[in-house]
């Protein structure tokens, strides 16, 4: 017994060895582009891009095979701020992609028509729908990014949008309109 759990440490003790030592040797940095622009784009998973997610857009994006102008929840100032990030000319938003919202917006279930179908559940890319099937269904509003995907499937339309009211901590201030032109100096 004493002699198969000796043996069984050292094989651990080597593969443990090679597996450090690949770990070192082989490391893959990730790209700083790509995470810079990963952090400016919102996180809402919306898909509304093409894209699965804000990573894979970043990676378009840093690659040159995407444009920035196409997530709409990231809007106006999502774009600006890819531009001076990436030194590109701002574009307006794409609007094939969506609209931008004047007016952040979350989702709420109507939970006496809801019939626990769950397939809102299966829609919502950030899990802010909390139900079981056959069960009524709600919405974690602090969770929804406002994406709206989980209208669609709904069958029997229990699901309504809502605007965020502003407030102290999710107000933002409007953009300026950029028609202006600083005087040059002569």
């Amino acid at each position: 017994m004493v002699i198969v759990i000796i043996t069984l440490a050292v094989v651990a003790g080597i593969f443990g060895l090679i597996l450090g030592y690949s770990a070192i040797r082989f490391k893959v940095e990730g790209d700083p582009v790509v995470d810079k622009i990963d952090a400016l784009l919102p996180q809402t998973q919306c898909g509304q891009c093409t894209y699965a997610g804000c990573r894979p857009y970043a990676e378009a994006i840093a690659k040159g095979e995407a444009d920035i102008n196409q997530c709409p929840p990231g809007g106006e100032a999502t774009i600006i701020a890819l531009a001076d990030l990436l030194d590109v000319e701002v574009k307006p938003l794409n609007a094939a992609h969506g609209e931008e919202k004047a007016c952040p917006t979350i989702v709420r279930i109507d939970e006496q028509t809801c019939i626990g179908c769950t397939l809102c559940i299966q829609a919502c890319p950030v899990d802010a729908i909390l139900g079981a099937a056959k069960h009524m269904h709600t919405v974690i509003e602090s969770e929804c990014t406002g994406c709206n995907l989980c209208i669609p499937p709904c069958p029997v339309d229990c699901i309504h949008i809502f605007e965020v009211k502003p407030t102290i901590r999710n107000w933002v201030a409007e953009l300026p309109d950029v028609d202006y032109v600083a005087p040059s100096a002569a």
